[in-house]
């Protein structure tokens, strides 16, 4: 694996990095200016595919794979060995200082377990700890709709919004909350689980248990839903969708829906108005509660346009509390496409990159001072007796005077004895 880290083994469980991980979050805001610029890879992991990308610290993606998500009834490991085959591809042709997951479930607040995910058999399961064990650079694990609205933040329609709030619509309604240039994930990390937020009681059934969320009115299932039931019940109105699909039912898509409303369908173009109405409730609906400046809408249902985004807006003016006294946030279709997930998660995986690049740089460091201090100490060692330096020594204290051999020195003329001195 061509990285910076080859030579670095990861620590085990419970060590230093798992405590820099979960200190990342609250220092969103300031680090993300000050993170090294240096190409990470992000990797989204959906229910049918799974995107990898080499992205730079500017944004744009200098590479990009994807392969389709193994099936669902596989072990985790299936899925962990995907995106360690991905991250060692890219590996090869570029420098990767860290990865970055953004996963379609739920993420504890440490980033560390996915604890839930609908279309993947992950139940509590340590994703960022087994890929870790495989790969040599840090990994940070987090929601795909938490990474999609860091990406929207930092290069999209986010952009200068310190309280934004995104929508992704998918199959479901996906969420995040960004406050103050963080991400706010909850006490237990599975905040801005917006879908299902109950808006019709008794309504249509969920797969998440209970009746009447969301999800089930405003969302790509259920833009299919209603044109599959027009369509079986053979009504008028759904003749040319069914000529479309040649009577087969099954499949009426979301991108055919979107594909016939631009052609001017009208049914097509009703139900997306219908779909548009619900999301425009709900997000009057947060409005009320979280007061952000900004929405913004992403997801595969987005882009519809303003077939969808504008009655959504139309229907937020007419829902909002103290509407015509408050300050109307913003609405806006994300800019990064299926892409932000993929760019989030990589850019939030570069401050987990720079602290660990510091860490390794003053291991480094210490060890090259003790290197230098050993070989001078060998240098001292190994010197030659007449090229040593002289020894400093402290004056010496006179003291009584053993006798010794004398040295003969030059004869001195002088009597030869006494009797010649008188």
């Amino acid at each position: 694996m061509s990285s910076t880290y080859r030579g670095f083994t990861p620590p085990r469980r419970g060590s230093a990095r798992g405590a820099v991980l979960r200190t990342v979050g609250t220092r969103e805001r300031r680090s993300h200016l000050t993170a090294p610029r240096v190409p990470t890879v992000g990797i989204d992991i959906g229910g049918t595919k799974v995107m990898a990308g080499v992205v730079d610290a500017d944004g744009v993606i200098l590479e990009k794979i994807r392969t389709e998500t193994p099936d669902k009834s596989k072990s985790p490991k299936v899925v962990e060995d995907t995106i360690v085959e991905l991250v060692l591809d890219l590996s090869d042709r570029h420098d990767v200082h860290a990865v970055g997951i953004g996963a379609a479930g739920w993420v504890d607040a440490d980033r560390s377990r996915v604890l839930f995910a609908p279309h993947l058999a992950w139940r509590d399961e340590p994703l960022r700890d087994a890929l870790q064990s495989r790969l040599a650079v840090p990994v940070m694990v987090d929601n795909d709709a938490n990474t999609a609205a860091w990406a929207e933040w930092r290069f999209g329609a986010g952009r200068g919004e310190d309280h934004l709030v995104m929508i992704t619509l998918g199959t479901g309604i996906g969420g995040a909350i960004l406050e103050g240039g963080q991400v706010k994930r909850g006490r237990y990390g599975v905040a801005g689980e917006f879908g299902h937020m109950q808006v019709v009681p008794g309504g249509h059934r969920c797969p998440c248990g209970n009746r009447g969320c969301w999800e089930q009115y405003s969302s790509g299932n259920a833009l299919v839903r209603e044109a599959r039931e027009l369509a079986a019940a053979d009504s008028p109105v759904a003749y040319n969708i069914i000529a479309r699909v040649g009577g087969n039912v099954s499949e009426i898509t979301g991108p055919l829906i979107t594909e016939l409303a631009r052609e001017g369908d009208a049914m097509c173009v009703e139900l997306l108005q219908d779909i548009g109405q619900w999301l425009g409730v709900g997000i009057a609906n947060l409005a009320a509660a979280l007061d952000p400046s900004c929405f913004v809408i992403g997801g595969g249902v987005s882009a519809a346009d303003d077939l969808l985004i504008g009655p959504a807006r139309d229907a937020f003016r007419r829902h909002l509390t103290g509407r015509g006294y408050r300050p109307e946030a913003r609405i806006a279709k994300a800019q990064l496409g299926p892409e932000a997930g993929m760019v989030g998660a990589a850019d939030l995986a570069r401050l987990v990159a720079r602290r660990f690049r510091r860490a390794t740089r003053r291991r480094v460091e210490r060890y090259e001072r003790y290197e230098r201090y050993a070989q001078q100490l060998g240098r001292r060692d190994t010197r030659a007796p007449d090229t040593a330096e002289p020894e400093t020594r402290a004056p010496e204290t006179p003291g009584p005077v053993t006798p010794g051999p004398v040295t003969p020195g030059p004869e001195i003329p002088g009597p030869k004895n006494l009797d010649d001195q008188q």
